[in-house]
This record gives C-alpha cells, structure tokens and sequence, in this order.
C-alpha cells in the first residue's frame, strides 16, 4: 500500500515541484560584467515592466532619462527624455524614432528599439542610476567608475532568482 502510494503520488508530486521550480518561468534584469560575465546584481520583473536608467549627460551636464523595457530575452529601449539639446540627442523625428515636446516642456524620443543588451560604462561624473520597483541604484554601488555593464533581460527560474537573491 505505501509503495503504492509513493509511486501514484508522492513520486509524481515532487517530480512536479522540482520541475516547477527549475524551470526558467521568471523574468528578470540581470546586471553582469560585460568583461567577465559574472551577475552582480538581480530584479524580478514582470513581462513589459519598465525602468529607467538615468544619467548626467556628458557636454551639456543636462539629466537623461531612458525608459526601457523587460522583454522576455530581450530589452526594449523606450524613449529617452531630457530638458535641453546635447552632443548626439536627437532634434527632430526620423525613421529611427519620434521626437517631441511633452506638455511639462521636456523633450521625449521615443524609438521604441529592441536590443538583446543595452552595455553601459559606469561614469565618473554621469552618476547613472537605475530606477525600478520603487528604488534608485546608483551603478557606482555595483561596480567602479570606467568598469563596463551588462543589462539583460531573460528568464530564470524560480531557484535562480532566490540564489541570486533578486530584488522583487
């Protein structure tokens, strides 16, 4: 009766678990060394859940406000908004992307723009700092000013995203 019951049951059922558990089902923004590949730093994320990175612009030390999005295995850079013209940022629309004066007076260029990573070298002055879930981290916690970042996003299980102890 027992060996009946563990094999009709409980076998089945833990087999359930483990597999519920193991299987990458989770989205998450994962932050890696983009030279030694290594996580350094973890969110759970919904699918389509934004967050903006942010940073000081380096000619006209104007903020930058990027908006991108989780997507599966893949980031969508959403738009950028910014109060003043600077080396590089767009001034009108193209093929590319959107440009526009947003009611409180900023200007948005929004692309829309899917990227398997988005790389960023942390700045010395550019103070670039993630926002998500209600945060702000600033990347100088995570690494050394000059050290180059991954953000990926990408599936995970339920057991990687409690090893790596991301942020929910």
């Amino acid at each position: 009766m027992w060996k009946r019951l563990l094999v009709s049951v409980v076998l089945p059922g833990a087999l359930v678990a483990i597999l519920y558990v193991l299987y990458p089902s989770r989205t998450i923004l994962e932050i890696t060394g983009a030279q030694t590949g290594r996580a350094i730093w973890c969110a759970e994320m919904t699918e389509g859940e934004e967050f903006i990175l942010s940073f000081t612009h380096s000619v006209n030390r104007r903020p930058v406000y990027d908006t991108l999005r989780a997507a599966g295995d893949h980031l969508i850079i959403v738009k950028s908004r910014f109060d003043a013209f600077g080396a590089g940022m767009p001034e009108r629309s193209t093929e590319q992307g959107t440009f526009r004066v947003a009611e409180d007076g900023w200007l948005e260029w929004t692309i829309n723009r899917p990227l398997p990573e988005v790389i960023v070298r942390v700045g010395r002055v550019a103070n670039h700092t993630l926002r998500l879930k209600g945060r702000e981290i600033p990347l100088t916690d995570l690494a050394e000013p000059g050290t180059p970042l991954t953000l990926r996003s990408q599936h995970r299980s339920i057991y990687t995203v409690w090893k790596g102890r991301c942020i929910r």
